[in-house]
């Protein structure tokens, strides 16, 4: 069947027996061609005067749509602050959630089927599956790690005619049919410089490329239709690099361009310009939503405009700092002022005093040492900071920097500061072993209990050698630093200060820096200056094993919780177990 005879049965099975003129404006083919092809029809048994016939139906069946395969697991970290609370198919827009107003539309073209794809914040959309009569749900486990590839990938079963859609589009009219006649991606035409996917089309309308970024061209925008030709096509694609990965961080937009050549031809359907929305950030959305101008449903924007002292509407052009090990951060607008707003982590309150954190910060603010720190909810972790221009962190390679860290440790230092809490990393590492063996299915590193004991050496060794206790840091990592090209050195983020031994801030930024013992002399000799001698030098080092051991132990939690911690965690097992294994084998402890 020719698309053209296609658009003409379909049109005949959608709307019985209209006129040929209005026929030819339903299905977009001259009146010349429905005259003859409806003849045709009628002598093949396809129509009849009460419209299709069952055969005509069995003529369009290879055409039905199967089912919709909705993705709704990513985090969508750029529609911050409002992606931290809620995933961002639940947003309601215009009076409508947006996965459910889909839906709705995907059921009204006669679509049955809707298999949705959760990750995060899964439970939320849990309330779907009773709302909505052949609703399957699938949970991706990895969200976080893998993108979109793997998404669909745990759809397999499920792809065949199906349309592939993303849980946060809106659709002004409903864009979804019960029979489609091959594979197609939706489109916008722009004509000004964007950052999105393009399609170059070839001669028959087919994608022939796709480009990262352009002009005046063909974007890709909303839903997909894949047939079953397409979708065996790609899933054989992504069943195949499925125990390998190479797709794993990539949207499978990208796997279509890598082999678009090869692939079953994909048409590129034009939609009109403000029928297809996709929202990249709230400044986006409160152009769509005036609702969201000064009402967001936010309890992070309330926070904002209260410890501002401003309104919703002022809190403008928000961006995502990259998601640290501990917490999600962006950085915002108001008034002209930037600011940073510290999200905290999932887990970190069994492991974190937030009420500690913020006299720690108070404390470091009232000394100069982060005069950025602005306010502090206790009971809920979040923070407000001032966001500072032109600042980068330290090389780990240059000893320039080092002696501005060291400077700033050294006057912390001496300043004899206390606090009502302490920081013992030794003891914290055995508090969250136990939460990991008792709550979180136990420890899978083999040589865990050998890495204890030769850590364990090293904290005995420490005891009594006269190095007191200071107001510390104790996460004094490159990322927790800023230099600014006037000289300025800011100490950012203390979650984890508090009363402890020094070396817990002196061995961090060694064991970050994965620095061989050599290296670390020189930065220890350059911390201590003249009172440097073996028994201070013994000590630093073994604080670098101590605060590694501590850090490894703390992101396997971390992990246990859900968080992605990647090199980190294998840097840090390994330096625990170099600096341990040095001291041990030297002094032989």
């Amino acid at each position: 069947m020719t698309k053209n005879e296609f658009e003409l049965l379909y049109a005949v099975k959608k709307h019985g027996p209209v006129s040929y003129r209005r026929l030819s404006e339903l299905a977009g083919v001259s009146l010349g061609f429905i005259s003859k092809t409806m003849k045709a029809f009628e002598a093949a048994g396809l129509v009849d005067e009460n419209g299709i016939t069952p055969a005509g139906l069995d003529a369009l069946a290879p055409y039905k749509v199967d089912n919709a395969i909705i993705m709704a697991a990513g985090m969508s970290t750029r529609f911050v602050p409002l992606s931290l609370e809620k995933p961002k198919g639940l947003l309601v827009v215009k009076n409508e959630v947006l996965i459910e107003r889909q839906i709705e539309q995907l059921q009204e073209a006669g679509i049955r089927e809707i298999v949705i794809v959760l990750g995060y914040k899964k439970e939320a959309f849990f309330y779907l599956e009773n709302k909505y009569e052949g609703l399957k749900i699938i949970i991706n486990p990895e969200f976080n790690t893998k993108n979109n590839t793997h998404t669909l990938y745990l759809a397999r079963e499920y792809a065949g005619n199906s349309y592939i859609c993303s849980s946060d589009d809106y659709f002004e009219v409903n864009p979804f049919e019960e029979y489609v006649y091959r594979s197609y991606y939706a489109a916008l035409h722009v004509h000004e410089k964007t950052n999105e996917w393009y399609m170059i089309p070839d001669a028959k309308g087919n994608i022939a490329r796709v480009e990262k970024s352009g002009r005046d061209g063909y974007i890709m925008l909303g839903h997909v239709f894949w047939d079953r030709e397409f979708s065996a096509a790609m899933m054989g694609i992504l069943t195949e690099d499925a125990l390998i990965g190479n797709y794993d961080d990539d949207l499978w937009e990208q796997v279509l361009a890598e082999h678009v050549k090869t692939l079953p031809p994909m048409e590129i359907k034009v939609y009109p310009e403000g029928s297809i929305f996709e929202f990249d950030s709230l400044d986006e959305l409160r152009e769509f939503d005036a609702n969201y101008i000064d009402h967001t449903h936010s309890k992070i924007m309330k926070n904002i405009a209260k410890a501002l002292e401003c309104r919703e509407s002022d809190i403008l052009h928000f961006k995502v700092i990259k998601e640290g090990l501990t917490n999600s951060s962006f950085v915002f607008e108001v008034r002209g002022e930037r600011y940073v707003y510290r999200h905290p982590g999932e887990g970190t309150e069994a492991i974190i005093s937030r009420a500690h954190e913020k006299k720690a910060l108070e404390l470091a603010k009232s000394i100069g040492a982060d005069p950025t720190f602005l306010y502090m909810n206790a009971e809920e972790g979040w923070k407000i900071s001032r966001y500072v221009e032109g600042i980068r962190v330290p090389s780990y390679d240059s000893f320039e920097d080092s002696k501005r860290i060291l400077k700033v440790l050294r006057n912390l230092h001496a300043r004899n500061l206390s606090v009502d809490w302490s920081f013992m990393p030794w003891e914290e590492a055995c508090r969250i072993e136990s939460i990991l063996r008792t709550e979180k299915g136990g420890i899978a590193d083999r040589d865990f209990d050998k890495l204890k004991e030769a850590v364990e050496k090293c904290v005995k060794a420490c005891e009594g050698d006269g190095v007191g206790v200071r107001f510390c840091h104790c996460d004094t990592y490159a990322p927790n630093w800023m230099l600014t090209e006037d000289g300025q050195t800011i100490l950012i983020d203390w979650e984890y200060a508090g009363n402890a031994d020094p070396g817990c801030d002196v061995g961090t930024y060694i064991m970050d820096s994965m620095w061989q013992v050599r290296e670390a002399d020189h930065f220890i000799r350059e911390y201590c200056g003249r009172n440097y001698n073996e028994t201070l030098r013994f000590h630093y080092l073994a604080y670098t094993a101590i605060i590694s051991y501590y850090w490894y132990v703390w992101a396997l939690y971390r992990e246990a919780c859900g968080a992605v911690m990647g090199e980190s965690l294998y840097n840090w097992h390994v330096m625990a177990g170099r600096y341990s294994r040095y001291l041990t084998e030297t002094f032989d402890l």
